[in-house]
């Protein structure tokens, strides 16, 4: 008997304790059957792209499992990889006033997700590489939470969503489907932030999307027609 192997079964620890080998993720691909649980251990260990390598924690989104609203944006910026929850920065506080402004809120029957759910260095926009990656995980979510509606927050959203490219500023004005379900393309709150200008139209394609689930008038919640512009 070895030394080592001796000391070991003195201390009443043989066979050698090793520690356990964290969960592996499979292939985005491979999940088309995944519940939450899964999914969630899934992007949680993911090492499919080089972002899993400087982020601080996943983030796969928040709100309504149940939800008739699903938004999309594109990806975790600094202060949602600290927290692990979409849309927690100044965009973030802008979609709220958004949704609020609709009659909507956050975590009540909304459900709020990203593309890619690792923060990109810099907050760079995310490459279509990285984007096709992780789109199996938000597709799996889009199955999980059957959304009456899906608003893409921004280009990537979009582009990843709809499998085509265009501009932002002529997609928006069009009629789209994810499968069957109905989806509205406006800017992303970020871009709100550095072009307020354009909050009058973000609002028209909120109301737009509100009009495709309902017929009663889009009217804002708590103030005047101005309220998700300001």
């Amino acid at each position: 008997m070895k030394f080592e192997e001796a000391r070991w079964r003195e201390l009443g620890l043989w066979p050698r304790w090793s520690l356990r080998q964290a969960p592996v993720a499979q292939p985005a691909s491979l999940l088309p059957e995944a519940d939450w649980d899964g999914l969630e251990v899934s992007v949680a260990s993911c090492r499919q792209c080089p972002l899993h390598a400087g982020r601080r924690q996943a983030v796969l989104g928040t709100g309504d499992r149940n939800a008739r609203w699903m938004f999309v944006g594109e990806g975790p910026g600094a202060e949602e990889d600290q927290q692990g929850e979409p849309f927690v920065g100044a965009a973030g506080r802008l979609l709220d006033q958004m949704l609020k402004a609709t009659g909507l809120k956050r975590g009540e029957d909304v459900y709020i997700a990203n593309v890619v759910k690792c923060r990109p260095p810099q907050n760079r926009t995310p490459s279509l590489d990285e984007c096709n990656t992780c789109l199996p995980y938000l597709r799996r979510q889009i199955a999980l939470v059957q959304p009456d509606i899906i608003v893409a927050l921004g280009k990537v959203a979009a582009h990843a969503l709809l499998g085509c490219e265009g501009a932002l500023g002529t997609l928006r004005t069009r009629q789209h489907h994810y499968g069957d379900i109905p989806l509205v393309v406006t800017w992303h709150p970020a871009y709100l932030l550095r072009n307020p200008a354009d909050k009058r139209k973000a609002w028209e394609d909120l109301c737009g999307a509100r009009q495709r689930m309902s017929a009663n008038p889009c009217t804002p919640h708590g103030g005047s027609g101005d309220t998700a512009t300001t």
